[in-house]
């Protein structure tokens, strides 16, 4: 079977969260299981940085550009999965965020630059872009992507599509004047295709025209069907839940396993969980946090947004520096959470420490170190954070939210005593609810036996791509079997008949 992952980052050649991860890590695994396949993103200046030997192997003519398009090939480090990028200097050869300037507003042309990211990846699954190969199915991730299942279904024949929902959140909005700009067929702009609320919303070509529909987490897939976490898009997810189904991103099992990490003072596995202690010590040294081993150290790695409840965290820490813990936060995101992280960090001085920015080695270190993990999101549509705490046999703290409610089993008496628990969990998204939770974690903490125990718990379970990339082959032999001829129409109905749901979008 061939894949097309169609990505605006994949790892390691460019990532800015857990969308990269993804886009890096699933085709590794589903060709490790037989599936030739394989990525095209964006010739991002730092994509061609780490990308290693490139060249070119073909040249696409799109419409309104004044030069050609090269496509340059490669292999992702690490893997044996070929890639292709899209270039074209004037949309992508800038420095930085692939999708913000130095001061953190959209690129002006992300419209334009996306759009001809969908273009270049239809050329490529009709088989018109000069290549010795053609996919079955092409797999669109997020918003930046969603004009490509659009322009394939005005196409016969064609491979399948999937389009996979990784944040509903963003959307990919334009005003109307975008759509006549990039020259997009007419009889797109109507409420049952890209025309939402009077602007063009390029998640809906995915939404709309994809064959089928993936969401990151089970529960995330029912949570966007309604108001509270639909985003408007709620209406068109009900009609389409059918073709919906949620599956559970992965982790990187050889990249983050505590026994192998060299980014930590002391590696360490289930059977040897006491070599952790060396790592805390290390963390708090680094943190300018006192060294006691006896208090519990909480650890916190994320974008300081309003979705990851950072406003959560900042409301509980007078009550929580009232705890016997310490606190230490890595992340970048608003500048007023960064604002007042920095504050508090200075007036809880030896409880609480702050570290503005983006550091990959030191997020492997606090997982390691770090005896909690809080993860107290608002919505999160798998998170990733919370796996790689079960792998390091630190505890997570988290919301019942999305894939979060999918991956920690509370911390409940029964569940204790079955064996079965590995986190602590609560809902509300209120302080007196987290700290609440907190107060349990410090609760069992004094118990070392149980302690260990839950973290143990936690190590033993597989998280590993292994399992995401059995149930995507699944959904893609079900695709495949239903086209007939090969790259022909589909023999089932696509459930993108005319959207009587009540809500516009």
């Amino acid at each position: 079977m061939r894949v097309l992952f169609v990505a605006s980052e994949a790892h390691p050649l460019i990532k800015t969260g857990g969308l990269g991860d993804v886009c890096g890590g699933l085709p590794a695994a589903l060709r490790a299981r037989g599936c030739d396949a394989r990525v095209l993103l964006p010739a991002y200046r730092d994509a061609v940085t780490h990308a290693g030997d490139l060249k070119p192997v073909a040249r696409l003519e799109l419409p309104r550009l004044a030069a050609p398009v090269t496509l340059l090939e490669g292999v992702l480090p690490g893997a044996r999965v070929k890639f292709w990028l899209v270039h074209f200097p004037p949309a992508y050869d800038r420095p930085g965020n692939p999708y913000l300037n130095a001061h953190g507003h959209a690129w002006h042309d992300n419209a334009a630059r996306f759009a001809l990211l969908a273009r270049a990846a239809a050329l490529v699954a009709l088989g018109r872009a000069g290549l010795e190969w053609r996919p079955d199915i092409v797999h669109c991730h997020d918003w930046q992507t969603g004009l490509a299942p659009a322009l394939l279904a005005q196409e016969s024949p064609r491979p399948a599509t999937v389009f996979t929902i990784h944040n509903l959140s963003y959307q990919g909005l334009f005003p109307h004047e975008t759509f006549t700009a990039l020259d997009l067929p007419p009889r797109l702009w109507s409420h049952e295709a890209l025309e939402f609320h009077g602007q063009l919303a390029f998640i809906k070509g995915g939404l709309v025209f994809a064959d089928r529909l993936t969401a990151v987490s089970p529960t995330y897939a029912r949570e966007i069907r309604t108001p509270e976490h639909g985003h408007g898009l709620e209406g068109l997810l009900r009609h389409r839940a059918k073709y919906l189904k949620g599956i559970l991103n992965g982790i990187d099992d050889k990249i983050w396993n505590p026994a192998r990490d060299m980014h930590l003072a002391k590696r360490y596995s289930a059977r040897h969980l006491g070599a952790k202690a060396a790592n805390k010590a290390a963390l708090q040294l680094e943190f300018g946090l006192p060294d006691d081993p006896a208090v519990p150290l909480i650890g916190m790695v994320g974008r300081l947004v309003h979705q990851k409840g950072v406003d959560l965290v900042l409301d509980a820490l007078p009550r929580l520096m009232e705890m016997p813990l310490q606190l230490a936060i890595l992340g970048t995101g608003d500048a007023g959470y960064e604002t007042a992280l920095r504050a508090a960090a200075a007036r809880y001085r030896g409880r609480l420490a702050v570290r503005i920015g983006y550091d990959e080695a030191l997020a492997h270190r606090v997982e390691g170190g770090g005896d909690i993990f809080l993860m107290p999101s608002r919505f999160e549509p798998c998170g990733l954070n919370q796996l790689y705490s079960l792998r390091y046999g630190t505890v997570p703290i988290v919301r019942h939210v999305g894939g979060l409610a999918d991956t920690v089993i509370d911390a409940t008496p029964g569940n204790l005593k079955a064996g079965a628990a590995t986190g602590f969990v609560f809902g509300a998204p209120e302080p007196r609810a987290l700290t609440a939770a907190v107060g349990r974690a410090l609760a069992l903490y004094r118990d070392r036996r149980s302690w260990n125990r839950l973290a143990r718990a936690g190590m033993r379970r597989d998280f590993s791509w292994r399992h995401s990339a059995a149930e995507y082959l699944e959904l893609y032999a079900g695709l495949v079997r239903a086209k007939s001829p090969r790259h022909g129409r589909s023999t089932g109905k696509s459930g993108r008949a005319k959207i009587k749901t009540g809500n516009r979008g």
